[in-house]
């Protein structure tokens, strides 16, 4: 794209409308690693909670880069 060119609105509204999916399923991920993993080691509710929380960290760290990515490409 030349530097004078603005971006399409329709490129930046598909690469933002993958944010939403992209919180969800590594919260989903990050749960259900935790389950599987305590319901292999018994160590029940406590690797649920982890992964949770690491998958929700996770989901927030992407939609974060990608808020900023687009935020850098509108300018």
């Amino acid at each position: 794209m030349a530097p004078d060119e603005s971006p399409s609105p329709w490129k930046a509204l598909a690469e933002l409308s993958t944010v939403g999916i992209t919180l969800v399923l590594a919260t989903v991920i990050g749960l259900a690693v935790g389950y599987y993993a305590d319901r292999w080691l018994g160590t029940s509710p406590w690797l649920t909670m982890l992964g949770l929380g690491l998958g929700i960290a996770a989901g927030f760290v992407s939609l974060f880069r990608t808020v900023k990515d687009a935020e850098r490409k509108m300018k």
